[in-house]
C-alpha cells in the first residue's frame, strides 16, 4: 500500500551519528526505525550510520552486532541479507563522551565519510540527560555544529530537565551552540500513527471540528495508564514520579493537540505555535492545588491473576518513599473555545490495564423526548481515540431498540487501525526520524514549549514539597487508582470512563 509519505519524499542524505550506540535505545529502536525506513524506500541511499560507543568494538564486531540487534529487536523479520545492508553502511567510533580525543577521531571519520557520502549530519544524544549539554558544547568545540557545509540537526529525548530551572539552564546551554531550528526534542509518544491521527480526525473532517467546543462538549479525559510497576528504573523513577515522567510531557501534548486551534499553515511552526497557546492558557495551580491535583503511591495488588508489591518494597526504592506513581488532575483551558470546560488528566503504574485514550464527552440532548428515565437522560455521546493499546476510534451514541416500547440504548461504533489498515511492523521511531531528515519539526518540543510545561508542574512540585506526607494517598495495584481520583470527578457530578481493551 502506497502511504502520503512515499510519495512526498525520500529523505535527505545524512549521516546519522549515535552517541550511546550501544545502549537499549539505540538497540531496540533506533536500529529496526532505520531498517524499516530502508524497507520503505525513504532512506536515502547515501545514508551512513556511525556509532559512538564507550566500548572499544573494531568496526567488523560493531557491525556484527548491528546485524544481531536487528535480528533481536525488530518488530517484523529481516532475512539476513537486508540485515547486512545497513550494517555494511556503519562505522564506529569508541571513546568517552567527555574526551575531547572522541570527538576528533569523530571528525576524522566524518571526514572520510563526507567523502563518500553525505555532508548532513544528524546526531542522535541516547545518553543520560546529564551529558546533552556537555555533547553538544564539544560537539561545537570540535567545529561539528558549523553548518557551512550542509546542515546539522540534533536529537535529544526526555527529560528536557527536571523543573523549570534546569529546563532553561539547559535550552540556554544547547542554544549557546545551536540555534533553535537545529534542536529536535524527541518525545516517542508524538511518533504514534494514533497521536498524529488527532489532528487528521479533527481537521481533515467536517463532522468534527464544527462540534468540538465548549457549546457541545461537555468534558475531556485523558488517560495514560501501565500495568508494569517500575521495572528496571527505580533509581530514576524516584527522582522523578509521575507527574514529571508522564504530565509534563506525554500528557499535556495529548491535551495539546486536542485543545488546540487549527494553525494558519501547517508546518513545524505553525503547529507548535497552536499547542503553545494552549500550554499558555492552562489555569496555574497557585490555589485550590488538593481541591484540583491528587497524588497517590500503588500498594501491594493483584494484576493478571499474579500477586505484584507495592511501590515502598519494589528492589531499589526507598521503604518511605513519597513519590507518586499516580497523578490525575482537572485542568482549565482558558480560552474562548474551551472556557468552564474541564480536562481531567490522569496517569498511573501498576493500573488494571496497558491503556492510553483520550475520551470526548459531549452534552447531553436538551430534552428529553423519548421519555427516559434520568439516569438514562444522563447518558453522553461519547468519541474515544485509543492510543495504545487496540488503536483506533470509537463513538457511542443512543439508538432505539427493536421492539413494540420505545427504549432507547447505547452503540458502539468502533474503527481499528489493525483491522482497516493492517497492523503496522514499527517501533514508533520511524516517522519522527525520517520527519528529522527532512526537516519537519511538527512533531518535537520547541524550547518554549518544554518551559511553558513546567510552568504548569513547577507550582506543584513545590507545594507538594512544602506538604511533605500529606495527601499521599494509596492505591490497590491492578485497580484504576485511589478513591481520591472518584471524588475529583463526583465533585463535578462526573465519573471516569473505563476504558473497553
Amino acid at each position: 500500500m502506497t502511504t502520503a509519505r512515499e510519495a512526498v519524499r525520500v529523505a535527505d542524505s545524512c549521516t546519522f551519528i549515535v552517541f550511546g550506540a550501544l545502549g537499549d535505545l539505540a538497540m531496540r529502536k533506533l536500529a529496526p526505525a532505520l531498517h524499516n525506513l530502508a524497507d520503505a524506500r525513504l532512506l536515502n541511499e547515501r545514508f551512513t550510520l556511525v556509532g559512538v560507543g564507550r566500548d572499544a568494538l573494531s568496526l567488523e564486531q560493531y557491525r556484527r552486532k548491528l546485524e544481531d540487534d536487528l535480528r533481536r529487536f525488530s518488530p517484523k523479520f529481516i532475512p539476513a541479507a537486508r540485515r547486512a545492508l545497513l550494517a555494511q553502511r556503519a562505522a564506529y567510533v569508541a571513546g568517552e563522551f567527555d574526551d575531547e580525543r572522541t570527538f576528533e577521531r569523530l571528525k576524522d571519520t566524518l571526514a572520510r565519510v563526507d567523502d563518500t557520502r553525505s555532508a548532513n549530519r544528524l546526531f542522535y544524544l541516547a545518553t543520560p540527560p546529564a551529558l546533552f549539554a556537555p555533547i553538544v558544547e564539544r560537539l561545537g568545540a570540535a567545529g561539528l555544529s558549523d553548518e557551512s557545509n550542509g546542515w546539522r540537526r540534533i536529537i535529544i529525548e526526555k527529560p528536557f530537565g527536571d523543573d523549570l530551572d534546569s529546563a532553561r539552564a539547559l535550552n540556554r546551554r544547547l542554544q549557546r551552540v545551536l540555534a533553535e531550528r537545529q534542536i529536535y526534542r524527541i518525545d516517542h509518544y508524538l511518533g504514534k500513527d494514533t497521536v498524529q491521527n488527532i489532528l487528521a480526525l479533527r481537521f481533515a473532517n467536517g463532522i468534527f471540528e464544527p462540534v468540538w467546543n465548549r457549546k457541545y462538549i461537555d468534558h475531556v479525559q485523558i488517560t495514560v495508564g501501565e500495568a508494569v510497576g517500575v521495572e528496571r528504573r527505580p533509581a530514576y523513577y524516584e527522582t522523578a514520579g509521575a507527574l514529571r515522567d508522564v504530565v509534563q510531557n506525554h500528557a499535556f501534548q495529548l491535551l495539546a493537540l486536542t485543545a488546540m486551534e487549527p494553525p494558519s499553515l501547517f508546518d513545524g511552526e505553525g503547529v507548535r505555535d497552536e499547542r503553545l497557546k494552549v500550554l499558555h492558557a492552562i489555569h496555574p495551580y497557585a490555589v485550590e492545588l488538593d481541591h484540583n491535583v491528587v497524588r497517590a503511591q500503588y500498594a501491594a495488588g493483584e494484576i493478571d491473576g499474579r500477586a505484584v508489591p507495592g511501590y515502598r518494597t519494589e528492589p531499589g526504592v526507598a521503604a518511605d518513599s513519597q513519590t507518586e506513581t499516580y497523578v490525575a488532575m482537572k485542568v482549565l483551558v482558558e480560552n474562548w473555545r474551551w472556557a468552564d470546560v474541564p480536562f481531567y488528566v490522569r496517569t498511573g503504574k501498576r493500573l488494571h490495564e496497558r491503556v492510553t485514550e483520550i475520551a470526548i464527552h459531549f452534552r447531553r440532548a436538551p430534552l428529553a423526548l423519548f421519555g427516559q428515565q434520568p439516569a438514562d437522560y444522563s447518558r453522553r455521546n461519547l468519541l474515544v481515540i485509543r492510543i495504545q493499546p487496540r488503536e483506533g476510534i470509537s463513538i457511542r451514541f443512543e439508538a432505539r431498540v427493536p421492539g413494540p416500547t420505545t427504549r432507547l440504548g447505547s452503540v458502539h461504533m468502533d474503527f481499528s487501525y489493525a483491522d482497516h489498515f493492517g497492523q503496522p511492523s514499527n517501533t514508533g521511531y520511524e516517522t519522527l526520524l525520517y520527519d528529522c531528515m527532512i526537516g519537519d519539526a511538527t512533531l518535537f518540543h520547541r524550547a518554549d514549549m518544554v518551559e511553558a510545561s513546567w510552568q504548569i508542574v513547577d507550582p506543584i512540585l513545590e507545594a507538594w514539597r512544602r506538604s511533605g506526607r500529606d495527601h499521599l494517598a494509596q492505591y490497590r495495584a491492578g485497580s484504576w487508582g485511589p478513591a481520591e481520583a472518584d471524588a475529583l470527578l463526583n465533585r463535578d457530578g462526573r465519573a471516569w470512563h473505563q476504558p473497553r481493551v
